[in-house]
């Protein structure tokens, strides 16, 4: 049998090979890892010239039909999560390239979004620096946030958790989102707001949107010109689904409380972003589903289905 040759991609945190069990592929598969982002599209397309299968990290690289073009071995791309904004479908499919994705168990990314309400009305995260950096006691007097409104935009899975959790911490909810009525709102046991209404009133807004092109750009400039001076802004979703130059005007400008951003225009966020300097935005590095629990379910199917496409067996989880 010819041996193939299968590129991980993306592994930031050097988990792939831990987390599931590669060694039922050692056989006919020789795999490369790469621990980190290419830093162009030419620089991805020497990297994996020769390579049959592609193993890719959600959408930390993209795969345009210009880069698709420049990959004539390839014959079985990966990725985690059962959608990939950043492959082209009908690229792939003009090239003969099979897609598969993954599921998960369960979507960690409602908790990081709470984490990151914690850390800017709290300042847990700060204060903990502060101390372990010899500094005097407490300087930061936070907000609390029962009682507070939590305007979600979009009430889909992961919306409709985000609810669940912030009514937990005795926080009124209401929701917007353009497909949204009234009626979802009751079932789901929240209050429903046209989205001027939600901008305009919630004392923390966070995004919980699919990327597509209706949704990007989705909050506007004056979108965030109806916050309060005092509201907060979380974005787990994408970065594009914000203005991303209006956000970073009033947060300078400080028209807004602050952000929470786990999600950026362009990652990784470069090391000179004006975001970086500024003290009312918490930053994190897309953790949103970055754990330990969901890698071992994603990489583990991705073994799966190479296991299945060398055998020729029925694919799990096509999409293309």
């Amino acid at each position: 049998m010819t041996r193939l040759r299968c590129a991980i991609l993306d592994d930031y945190f050097n988990l792939a090979l831990e987390v599931a069990d590669w060694s039922k592929l050692s056989d006919r598969i020789d795999t490369t890892v790469f621990s980190h982002p290419f830093t162009s599209e030419q620089a991805a397309a020497s990297a994996l010239a020769d390579f049959e299968i592609i193993c890719a990290m959600r959408e930390r690289t993209a795969f345009p039909r210009s880069l698709f073009d420049k990959l004539p071995k390839l014959k079985l791309l990966l990725t985690s999560g059962m959608r990939n904004a950043a492959i082209d479908m009908e690229a792939a499919k003009a090239k003969g390239v099979v897609i598969a994705g993954t599921q998960y168990s369960r979507d960690p990314t409602a908790p990081l979004a709470m984490g990151l309400i914690l850390e800017l009305t709290r300042g847990i995260g700060r204060e903990n620096a502060r101390m372990h950096a010899g500094e005097p006691w407490q300087t930061f007097a936070g907000v609390e946030i029962e009682g507070l409104t939590l305007g979600i935009v979009g009430l889909g899975k992961l919306g409709s958790k985000m609810a669940g959790i912030a009514k937990a911490f005795g926080m009124k909810v209401i929701a917007w989102s353009p497909n949204l009525t009234p009626e979802k709102c009751a079932a789901a046991g929240v209050g429903y707001a046209t989205k001027e209404e939600l901008f305009a009133k919630a004392d923390i807004v966070t995004i919980h949107v699919v990327l597509s092109e209706r949704s990007r750009g989705l909050v506007s400039r004056e979108d965030l010109a109806r916050m309060k001076p005092t509201a907060f802004l979380v974005n787990t979703a994408r970065g594009p689904i914000v203005d991303e130059a209006a956000l970073l005007e009033v947060l300078q400008q400080r028209r807004i409380a602050g952000a929470g951003l786990d999600v950026f225009s362009v990652e990784p966020l470069p090391v000179d972003h004006p975001f970086r300097k500024l003290d009312n935005v918490v930053l994190t590095p897309h953790l949103g589903y970055a754990t330990k629990d969901g890698l071992r379910i994603h990489y583990g199917q991705m073994v799966e289905a190479i296991e299945a496409f060398t055998k020729r067996d029925d694919l799990p989880r096509k999409l293309a």
